[in-house]
């Protein structure tokens, strides 16, 4: 059961979420140069969200380096500049799905090579099934995402799924807390990796869309996906240092 939080106590957690997360996509590899932003709505204000800083590594962000950000683009709470691509996406999300507490996007190797063939994943594995007819793909790629009709447009493709592949360019994830949004990133580049590998050994051979629609009722909810960012979390805890340890993090 999701522990009970007062909004001081739930700002928090999910800043804290959010460090936990850039973290682990560092171990992952997702970082790459100053792309690459993962935000949380705040719940004080919800029509502000939290952000990592332009320019720093995932690897070094901690919660004092967090920005809130309002949907004007302004910081209204911390210090530093914020990525214009993460905020012309992520406040157009934001703003379209109330129901979207974080989102996640990164530059990563698999999910960027996927995004080159413009397809949705196939439920070629009982983890690809967690997306299967819960994703779609955004079809065109215009530049980098500076304007918020560009963000619009992503929302818009996104509509009510859990993930968007983003063609010629990677994915993005959302989720209703910090942990589902990264979960959802992580597994979705590693099933991207997966697709990719089985393509090129040879055909598909692809689950029945019943079965597939049957696994992703068992493995493709948000409590599965809060559950296996508790480990993730724990290993995050346990080689970084830096952060104040405390008790392993809990289920949202």
């Amino acid at each position: 059961m999701a522990e009970r939080r007062n909004p001081e106590q739930e700002r928090a957690h999910r800043r804290r979420q959010l460090v936990l997360t850039l973290r682990a996509f560092a171990l992952a590899g997702f970082d790459e140069g100053a792309g690459g932003h993962v935000t949380a709505r705040d719940p004080i204000d919800p029509d502000t969200f939290w952000i990592n800083p332009f320019g720093r590594h995932f690897a070094h962000v901690r919660d004092d380096d967090l920005l809130r950000v309002d949907h004007t683009g302004d910081v209204v709470d911390g210090s530093g500049r914020i990525n214009p691509a993460g905020y012309a996406i992520h406040s157009a999300i934001h703003k379209a799905r109330p129901d979207v507490v974080a989102a996640a996007h990164t530059h990563s190797i698999h999910g960027r090579a996927f995004s080159a063939l413009g397809r949705p994943l196939a439920p070629i594995t009982q983890d690809a099934c967690a997306f299967f007819e819960d994703h779609e793909v955004h079809d065109e790629y215009g530049g980098v995402v500076l304007d918020g009709a560009e963000g619009d447009r992503i929302a818009a493709t996104l509509g009510t799924g859990k993930a968007v592949v983003l063609r010629n360019h990677g994915l993005l994830t959302v989720g209703g807390s910090v942990a589902e949004a990264a979960w959802w990133f992580l597994a979705m580049d590693r099933c991207c990796q997966v697709q990719l590998l089985a393509q090129a050994a040879g055909d598909l051979v692809v689950i029945p869309a019943d079965a597939a629609r049957a696994a992703r009722a068992d493995i493709g909810t948000a409590q599965i996906a809060r559950l296996n960012f508790r480990p993730v979390a724990e290993h995050v805890l346990a080689v970084s240092p830096d952060l104040t340890h405390g008790t392993t993090p809990r289920q949202e």
